[in-house]
């Protein structure tokens, strides 16, 4: 223990006296930790990190396909779970989950909204996720409600039956100030009334895919009432997660699931047609399964930056060793061991490691902070990610790897000094060796390398970037505000119409506002209705129907958004009534549906409501809109009337001059007025929408770009180091060659033809390496392929030009030499 403090002491007093070499070796090793550890932490969070729930590798989401519809990751119909249930004995238990949002009215009457998940009475029992207060569901909960009464109609249906609903450990704290005797009281929305039972214990989420629409953090929990024995074969509507038997795996719950398809499509037809697939996905795995290659990509071109970062400290004690052989070769006359100058060598590169952490710690602090504010939504648990246990773990691993990566070589040079040699030379430092020379332009032809493939790589993400910006939704999101309006009043469909209308001769009638609409969804905002669409064929022959995306809207919805009416008309407030049949599809539905001639006036036959489909009058085509994603065009979309079917559309958009968020208040205090019942929420520019929709790629050039920067930046340093230690080193040599008629132009050439030939050597394997390694980028990329011979010649010309910088400064050193000067030296 004594020999190490020694050797710590002894290397601590050797930094300090050479300030400038300790600060360039910390800061070089405090970049590469720092954005390491950084980088980690999201791979610990995201892909190593258990999710918070009981038995979570047992966990598994049970999701559909509709194979023959090109529809992925679907909901199954609420009449399907009780076969699920029952003949998948693979499954300890399954329950089904979907989210909504319902207005709370408080007893001042002003309003809220509450997210809130409808559950099957087993969820939290499947989850292993613990009541903290009251009870959990019990299966009376979920007694299935009684059909409605037949009254008049276009009467209000009569308030239904007290719903059961456990809340959240937040919500209670938040809205009834953690009041232990909650337990037995009743809310109310509304007509109906739920009946608190329990409250949970903290920290409760829910993971899922992201195209399941599901609600992350719902602040309550309603007991579903569905009656499964007699729901809908064909409408979708919710999520399913079961956790497997003990011994039961998911290739035998895959298997049962594969048995249960088949049964079902023999039974209704209209799933073989449809081409139904059911899928048994394990939960942790399948979160990921978007993510997971972008996380791992950064992980790999993080490592470049850490091992370029180790190259250079290499270097810097490479050189630093070679200064220091007069002191190495006295200490070994003196008796120092060839091991006791590899201890102290390498204790010294332990130090520099350990001090450049603990700066890289405080890097990554400061780096995590800005991944959660630039991480896109897509990122599952971003908000969790922290500096625990593991990640500093890790940090301290890499620390002493880097250590001994960087200080390896040069203490093995150290140890090896020839004394004789050394003695004689006086007290000048002699140059390195043909071996050592060769080490540190090898190091600095590697860091080169790793530098170009990093900068190609973010090369094809600015690429990306750009296709992204110019790419045409469909749609001008400049200059719109978003929001959602809840009505708590209106009970019936008629109501629901009426109450729309007055909202939007409210919002109308703002200064400045020059349109205003609603819809169902928007595009780039949650996912519309998935419908089954036709031609008459298909009434006979249902594998002719097709699957669309289906939206509702109210008039001037295209002009709001200015999308581009190619033909026929758009809907006006006369269409907007129930029963009309009436609807707009894009162009993307009129090319499939009818090739080569004008949709308008032409039929198809959709399934939107009830089990028959039925016939649809197009009146006029627009331009395509982009619903989910702006890298792909997704499917075919058809809009429809709100009032068709009187709920639904309550997806605000207003188009007015000007900064649209200027908008907000005087839109709440036109709603407010016409009923303070009424919740507005969800409040956005649209252009905030089509940000969220960049975010992945904008988050992975972010970081790639950031990473190739500094890995640039040292690489260059590296090459600059070898270059200005060359000059040094060749002085006298130099003033030789100016003595015998060299002019400084060819000492100029020969310096940067020096520093020029390790540049193109690193680019040339830099090259190989980037048409390997980028293909693993290529789902991360837009409109570019990996391997883009635009962005590697112009990545090669931008690398050439940075390098021929950096050789410039020590050649121009050189060429400036006096030669008696440097003869004197010699």
């Amino acid at each position: 223990m004594s020999s190490i403090r020694r050797d710590l002491g002894f290397a601590a007093r050797t930094l300090i006296k050479s300030p400038v070499f300790a600060l360039t070796a910390l800061a070089t090793i405090a970049l590469g930790i720092g954005a390491t550890t950084a980088i980690f932490s999201i791979v610990n969070t995201v892909l190593l990190r258990p999710l918070p729930y009981a038995h979570q590798d047992r966990l598994a989401f049970l999701t559909s396909d509709l194979t023959a519809r090109n529809v992925n990751d679907f909901g199954l119909p609420p009449g399907d779970f009780a076969d699920v249930q029952r003949e998948i004995p693979a499954f300890d238990e399954a329950a089904m989950v979907s989210t909504f949002q319902i207005p709370l009215v408080d007893e001042r009457g002003e309003a809220q909204m509450l997210r809130v998940g409808n559950v099957t009475t087993n969820f939290f029992r499947t989850l292993g996720v613990r009541v903290a207060l009251g009870r959990d569901f019990v299966d009376a909960d979920g007694a299935p409600l009684p059909p409605p009464p037949q009254g008049a109609p276009g009467a209000a249906p009569p308030p239904p039956p007290p719903a059961t609903t456990i809340l959240t450990h937040e919500f209670w704290q938040r809205h009834f100030g953690g009041d232990p005797n909650v337990i037995g009281r009743s809310m109310q929305f509304g007509n109906l009334t739920a009946e608190i039972v329990g409250v949970l214990e903290p920290g409760m989420q829910l993971f899922w895919f992201q195209a399941a629409n599901i609600e992350p953090r719902p602040e309550m929990y309603w007991a579903n009432r569905t009656n499964f024995a007699t729901a809908s074969r064909t409408n979708a509507a919710g999520r399913i997660i079961a956790r497997l038997a003990p011994g039961a795996s998911f290739t035998t719950a895959q298997a049962q699931a594969n048995t249960l398809v088949a049964d079902l499509k023999k039974r209704f037809p209209i799933k073989e047609t449809a081409g139904v697939r059911w899928r048994v996905e394990p939960m942790h795995q399948y979160l990921v399964a978007n993510t997971r290659q972008t996380i791992l990509t950064l992980m790999g071109a993080v490592v470049f930056v850490l091992l370029i970062a180790c190259a250079n400290v290499a270097n810097l004690l490479l050189v630093r060793t070679s200064e220091r052989s007069r002191e190495l070769a006295v200490r070994a006359a003196l008796g120092g061991s060839r091991g006791v100058l590899v201890r102290q060598m390498l204790t010294e590169s332990l130090l520099i490691a350990g001090l450049g952490s603990a700066l890289g710690i405080l890097l990554a602090y400061g780096a995590i902070d800005l991944l959660k504010v630039i991480g896109p939504e897509n990122l599952p648990r971003l908000s969790e990610v922290s500096l625990d246990r593991t990640v500093l773990g890790f940090t301290m691993l890499a620390a002493v790897l880097s250590a001994v990566v960087f200080g390896i070589v040069p203490a093995l040079r150290a140890s090896r000094v020839d004394v004789a040699d050394i003695l004689r030379a006086g007290g000048r430092s002699p140059a390195l060796s043909g071996a050592g020379k060769w080490l540190r332009t090898s190091v600095v032809t590697a860091a080169v390398s790793l530098a170009f493939v990093l900068l190609v790589g973010s090369g094809l993400m600015i690429r990306s970037f750009v296709a992204l910006q110019r790419s045409d939704p469909g749609f001008d999101a400049n200059g719109v505000l978003t929001f959602t309006v809840a009505n708590v009043n209106e009970q019936s469909p008629e109501a629901h119409t009426a109450a729309r209308l007055r909202i939007r001769d409210a919002l109308a009638a703002i200064p400045g506002v020059t349109g205003v609409s609603a819809a169902g969804s928007l595009p780039l905002d949650g996912t519309p209705g998935n419908v089954r669409w036709g031609p008459e064929a298909a009434l006979s022959n249902p594998a002719l129907f097709q699957q669309a995306d289906l939206r509702l809207i109210m008039p001037e919805y295209f002009s709001v958004l200015r999308t581009k009416l190619i033909d026929g008309r758009v809907f006006a407030d006369a269409d907007n009534v129930p029963d009309r049949n009436l609807v707009i599809i894009d162009d993307v539905f009129a090319a499939k549906a009818f090739p080569g001639e004008s949709a308008v006036g032409k039929r198809f036959y959709a399934r939107v409501a009830g089990d028959t489909p039925t016939p649809w009058e197009v009146i006029g085509v627009v331009k395509h809109q982009r619903t989910v994603s702006l890298s792909s065009d997704g499917r075919e979309t058809f809009f429809m009337p709100a009032a068709q079917f009187g709920f639904g559309a309550n997806r605000w958009i207003v188009r007015a001059g000007g900064d649209p968020a200027r908008l907000e208040p005087l839109a709440r205090a036109a709603i407010r007025e016409l009923d303070p019942r009424y919740v507005m929420h969800t409040v956005q520019p649209y252009s905030a929408l089509v940000d969220v929709a960049r975010g992945p790629t904008r988050f992975a050039l972010v970081c790639i770009g950031a990473f190739a920067a500094v890995a640039v930046v040292l690489a260059l340093v590296g090459l600059y180091g070898v270059l200005a230690t060359v000059v040094r080193q060749r002085t006298a040599e130099i003033g030789v060659r100016m003595a015998f008629g060299a002019n400084s132009r060819t000492i100029f050439r020969l310096v940067v033809g020096q520093g020029m030939r390790l540049a193109a050597l690193g680019i040339a394997i830099g090259l190989f390496a980037a048409f390997a390694v980028t293909r693993v980028m290529q789902s991360m990329l837009v409109g570019v392929s990996a391997t883009d011979p635009l962005t590697f010649v112009a990545i090669t010309a931008l690398f050439v030009a940075v390098a021929m910088l950096a050789c410039w400064i020590p050649a121009r050193r050189a060429a400036r030499l006096d030669p008696l000067a440097a003869l004197r030296e010699e």
